[in-house]
């Protein structure tokens, strides 16, 4: 169930690139940041984060990619939206060394928010199943602050694909490039989260070096913190805001990251 509120202040538009025409909810001014919601889709948590992003001073602009937009984090919700991903040819759900098709639909939607919204460049934070397309993004030189959170795709099933970071060959060579040339890239994930493996942190951090910011926060059995053994969603669902809080302080760290990228 939606209820009425949920998108209050949100502005509703549409865009259109590559064939394919989508709605986007826009909140805010100043430089755009790219919010791509976790499976299974715009919930109230991911647009709590996203208040959050504008309360900045920058434009968060959240596209519909799948699911009910304002609905709830249920079970059953989420399987149905996770078979809603898997049968489409927009997403890479198992291929190795393959950059999802939807990036490039996201790439042009950066573009497009660029030109409006002005700024140095553009901010990108994708959440579980969608955690890699930030990186995607990055060929584009206008996407400087790409966000990781939880990337799960393609699935970790088997050892190469949990080292797997979701790239063409081409895609990722221009990625090492662009971290090269300084654009950094900010990675969260819970250290017991089988569905983001840390091996794929470690195939961040060996192709991007120093330009790879990995925030892992400890979901161990008994771990300190109180966070659950099967902690995933970082910025959402699995986030504590006490203030001083492991999880807390990554997502002031995510803010931090988009503030001085995009507000120098």
């Amino acid at each position: 169930m939606v209820t009425e509120d949920v998108f209050a202040g949100f502005e509703t538009t549409s865009f259109t690139a590559d064939g394919a025409t989508r709605t986007i909810y826009r909140l805010g001014s100043g430089p755009a940041v790219i919010i791509m919601s976790e499976i299974p889709g715009i919930t109230p948590a991911v647009l709590r984060f996203a208040r959050m992003v504008a309360d900045l001073g920058l434009t968060a602009v959240l596209p519909h990619l799948f699911g009910e937009d304002g609905r709830a984090r249920t079970g059953g919700y989420v399987g149905r939206s996770m078979t809603q991903v898997c049968i489409s040819r927009e997403f890479n759900c198992l291929a190795l060394d393959t950059t999802s098709p939807i990036t490039t639909w996201l790439k042009a939607l950066a573009r497009h928010e660029f030109e409006t919204c002005g700024g140095p460049g553009v901010g990108a934070v994708g959440m579980c199943f969608t955690g890699g397309f930030a990186l995607g993004m990055m060929v584009d030189d206008h996407v400087i602050a790409p966000v990781l959170s939880q990337p799960s795709v393609p699935f970790p099933l088997g050892l190469a694909r949990k080292r797997d970071v979701g790239l063409s060959p081409q895609d990722l060579a221009r990625v090492r490039e662009r971290a090269a040339a300084g654009v950094c890239v900010l990675g969260l994930r819970f250290s017991g989260d089988k569905a983001s493996p840390p091996e794929r942190f470690d195939s961040l951090r060996t192709l991007l070096g120093e330009s790879f910011i990995g925030v892992e926060l400890d979901s161990s059995p008994g771990n300190p913190h109180g966070h659950k053994t099967q902690a995933h969603s970082v910025l959402t669902e699995d986030l504590d805001d006490r203030p001083g809080t492991p999880t807390r302080d990554a997502l002031d760290q995510v803010l931090t990251f988009f503030r001085d990228r995009l507000l120098p």
